[in-house]
């Protein structure tokens, strides 16, 4: 029996809902009947009161001062998932006369394509990889002479594989989802023609979605675009076109608030950098653990791994981790295996335990 066998702390590695960080909750819960002194809890109130335009304003300004995103881009909150943008990014950029070039990387950026591929006559596989084990070179692609936009993910949750770099395009408008990589490190919003992400990985609960596009861009909505999809109404309708996730967003102010209290997105990279560089020490210092992932383009957000002893073996792993507090360390069910999702809540020690879980698990099994 594993000498983790006492449960004291719970450590979430979920991919999505992610972990929130305590703080924050325990301000949540402060706060849940009685806002302020409003005598009202935040999903009670008017989206369109004073008291909730206040919240909105404030967790808008803390996220472009986290991004440092520019005057000319506008932050949207919206609804939906990211896997609603994979549709209203090709209602939003492509016109009748432009291709739409996608990057497949992973599961997300081949849902991505697809859902685009539904809406669009004209869209093209500018590369793919098979495997999903690395990201190819920009050189390798085969861009569009005349693309509308080009569309990456950044990071995969699923298959752990991230971007180097952030890849040059030219004058053709980049897209990305950057949902489980968004303010995990700094991202230069300028290089962006439009960033979207789900929230429930690195900034609040699931129902809201938050969409970073620049101003030139919003007038390329095609004819018949439903407008909880059009960027160009909820822009000016400042999100509030219809009634918005508002606790959602609230949770989110809390989690930008926490986020600069911390340091800001620079001092968060560097405590994710070592909590990756950790966990993957531990993985290639073994000889039960393999990562299959290209070093450049290994994800720091969502470490994935096999247990090579076998299905039983890996099987034991996953339950004595979760007996030991480790939880929501399974791969995601298409591919199997062993994903620790360490997003900026999850704290340093947290992957310490994991790391001396899985050296002591070794020894046993090994």
């Amino acid at each position: 029996m594993s000498q983790f066998n006492t449960v004291r702390t719970v450590y979430n590695f979920s991919a999505g809902p992610g972990a929130l960080p305590k703080s924050v909750l325990r301000k949540a819960q402060e706060e849940l009947l009685d806002w302020h002194g409003t005598g009202m809890s935040v999903m009670e109130m008017s989206h369109r009161g004073k008291e909730f335009i206040s919240i909105a304003e404030d967790a808008e300004s803390r996220l472009r001062a986290l991004m440092e995103i520019p005057d000319n881009y506008r932050v949207l909150f919206l609804q939906g998932g990211a896997f609603g943008q994979f549709t209203a990014v090709a209602a939003n950029l492509s016109t009748a006369t432009a291709v739409a070039d996608y990057v497949i990387t992973g599961q997300w950026g081949q849902k991505a394509y697809a859902e685009a591929s539904k809406y669009l006559d004209r869209i093209n596989i500018a590369a793919r990889t098979d495997p999903h084990t690395y990201v190819p070179p920009v050189d390798e692609w085969r861009l569009s002479a005349n693309a509308g936009y080009v569309h990456v993910t950044l990071n995969e949750t699923v298959n752990g594989v991230a971007f180097e770099t952030v890849p040059d395009t030219g004058e053709v408008p980049l897209v990305a989802d950057a949902s489980s990589i968004i303010l995990s490190e700094p991202i230069d919003v300028t290089r962006f023609g439009a960033l979207y992400a789900g929230a429930q990985k690195n900034i609040g609960p699931a129902g809201l979605t938050v969409v970073i596009v620049r101003d030139d861009l919003l007038a390329r909505t095609r004819p018949r675009t439903p407008a909880v999809w059009d960027w160009y109404e909820m822009a000016k309708s400042g999100s509030m076109l219809n009634t918005p996730a508002t606790y959602a967003w609230y949770i989110a102010g809390l989690v930008f608030e926490w986020l600069q209290d911390q340091g800001g997105v620079p001092a968060i990279a560097r405590i994710n950098q070592r909590k990756a560089e950790k966990l993957y020490a531990a993985i290639d210092d073994s000889t039960l653990y393999a990562n299959p992932i290209a070093v450049p383009n290994r994800s720091k957000m969502n470490v994935v791994f096999t247990v090579t002893g076998g299905p039983d073996l890996e099987k034991a792993f996953l339950a004595e981790a979760k007996e030991a507090g480790m939880v929501y360390l399974n791969g995601h069910r298409s591919v199997g295996g062993v994903r620790a999702s360490i997003y900026n809540a999850m704290p340093e020690a947290g992957v310490d335990v994991l790391v001396s879980f899985m050296k002591e698990f070794e020894n046993r099994h090994g």
